[in-house]
């Protein structure tokens, strides 16, 4: 049988058929734009997303050269936050307010003073953000009254375009949990938060575990779009849940290391293990997962995007090198980066800082330069400094009761084996690197398949589907210095705190 995997970013969505052997048999993607309609407000059309989704499985359908009976079922990842605003006839209220847009900061403070953070955490496992979508149904309470009035159902975006497929409308446990409105020991809507916010509790949708089937493809979808009539719908999750489904991490004490823009570390634990005040104190969420098990996300907003940043600004020579060869600008960055630790330090909060210190304000250092600093050094120092950051959310989430062993790692980053070969020297583990293009949408796909029975479990689903590339090595000849350059790492934050005087 064959799958159908979406996934819906903030930026542009994926459509990806795979047999259930793993051949890829058709892909497509389309990018949208974001909207900003005053500093400070981004947004996103849900209108404009849909129709990218048409486009995408239109094309995809349009590649597949297989009997379409083979088609067995759909699931979609995406990212979180943001709601799209449903009236009682299904139809769009608007925008979709993104997780970086300003709105609802004053709503979340009101909140905060009248409940306490401490009861918001210990419900939700978040620490409260004006990113999470309660804050902004507050806002369009308070700000929007006519589009609140009308308001009678809200929903994540991979619910949004399983709904417009013909799936009941329903959001599952991992998305759900990005709300601040969802108990996580519970699974189910938190009473006393929402009547705090003082929001209607009928616009709260079903939740259900993820994997869930939900309904079938709508006729006048499915022809559309040259989709099947028999295609089910299955439910999705956050796109950083189903990213580390896709890589197959399914046992306590293994992680996946996501290195995209963003550089994110999810392991999986059972909630007995975890201790829930060391994860809050780390701002660390707790996440419903598959199997009765729990997830969290340890992050730092620059990953990739601290590369691109130097090659953008630095680069130059490397890239017209890249453009006549046809090779990487990355490869030839990295072919002066050296072969041992550097003594230059970077603190990698350009874009501010994730876990453990959410702090906006943070920002970036190198110290350490002097007239022999070469750009290849520096290059090698920036993928140094992102790892010592993940080294130290490793520490957090040690603290909070997980022992992780085994990394995977995916995303653009794990194309390289010098990074990977420093990740390995200074995390102290080994890093095995997945040959994924998109674990996430791969997660979708795997969801769908076993819910479908087209696999017996989730492990079988990953031994048929994921596939290992190299396993990089901690060198002893590297670790001692390592290990003394991050425990000056872990004393420059506070150092640069106080210097620039961070709230």
């Amino acid at each position: 049988m064959d799958l159908i995997g979406l996934d819906i970013g903030s930026t542009g969505t994926k459509c990806l058929i795979m047999a259930s052997t793993g051949e890829v048999l058709a892909q497509a993607y389309r990018e949208y734009a974001m909207e900003s309609p005053a500093s400070g407000c981004y947004e996103l059309n849900p209108q404009k997303v849909w129709e990218a989704v048409k486009a995408v499985l239109g094309s995809a359908m349009n590649m597949y050269d297989r009997p379409h009976t083979r088609l067995a079922g759909l699931s979609v990842s995406s990212f979180g936050e943001a709601a799209v605003l449903l009236d009682n006839g299904g139809n769009v209220l608007g925008n979709s307010l993104l997780y970086i847009d300003k709105r609802g900061s004053r709503q979340l403070e009101a909140l905060v003073e009248h409940i306490g953070e401490e009861n918001i955490t210990s419900k939700t496992g978040l620490h409260p953000h004006p990113m999470y979508t309660l804050s902004k149904l507050m806002w369009y309470r308070e700000e929007q009254p006519d589009i609140y009035e009308r308001l009678h159902t809200f929903l994540p975006f991979g619910s949004f375009i399983l709904f417009k497929l013909g799936a009941r409308p329903v959001i599952d446990y991992s998305l759900a949990s990005r709300t601040m409105a969802f108990d996580v020991h519970r699974l189910g809507w938190d009473e006393d938060i929402i009547q705090a916010a003082r929001l209607k509790r009928g616009i709260f949708p079903e939740a259900q575990e993820l994997g869930s089937r939900i309904g079938q493809i709508l006729p006048s979808a499915a022809e559309a779009l040259g989709l099947p009539a028999h295609l089910q719908l299955v439910l999705g999750g956050h796109d950083q849940v189903c990213a580390a489904i896709g890589a197959g991490v399914t046992e306590e004490g293994s992680a996946v290391d996501g290195i995209g823009t963003v550089e994110c570390i999810t392991p999986v634990f059972r909630k007995m293990q975890v201790n829930d005040q060391a994860l809050a104190a780390s701002k660390l969420a707790l996440v419903p997962y598959i199997q009765g098990k729990y997830t969290t996300y340890a992050f730092n907003f620059t990953g990739g995007s601290l590369l691109k940043w130097f090659r953008d600004q630095f680069g130059y020579e490397e890239k017209c090198a890249a453009d006549e060869s046809g090779r990487s600008v990355y490869e030839i960055m990295g072919e002066n980066a050296g072969e041992g630790p550097t003594d230059l330090l970077v603190l990698p909060h350009f874009a501010g800082s994730g876990t453990p210190y959410m702090n906006p304000a943070a920002a970036g250092v190198i110290a350490g330069l002097n007239f022999n600093t070469t750009k290849g050094e520096l290059y090698r120092a920036l993928m140094e400094g992102v790892t010592y950051e993940m080294r130290l959310n490793l520490d957090c989430l040690e603290q909070a009761g997980m022992s992780i062993g085994e990394i995977k790692a995916c995303g653009g980053g794990a194309k390289s084996g010098l990074w990977l070969q420093i990740k390995a020297d200074i995390m102290n583990r080994p890093i095995t690197a997945l040959d994924i293009e998109e674990a996430g949408i791969l997660g979708a796909i795997m969801l769908a398949g076993v819910a479908l029975g087209v696999f017996p479990s989730f492990e079988d689903a990953a031994h048929r589907l994921v596939k290992v590339n190299t396993t990089y090595y901690p060198r002893p000849d590297n670790r001692k210095h390592y290990d003394e350059n991050y425990a000056k790492y872990n004393r420059l934050y506070q150092a640069v705190n106080n210097v620039m005087s961070y709230p």
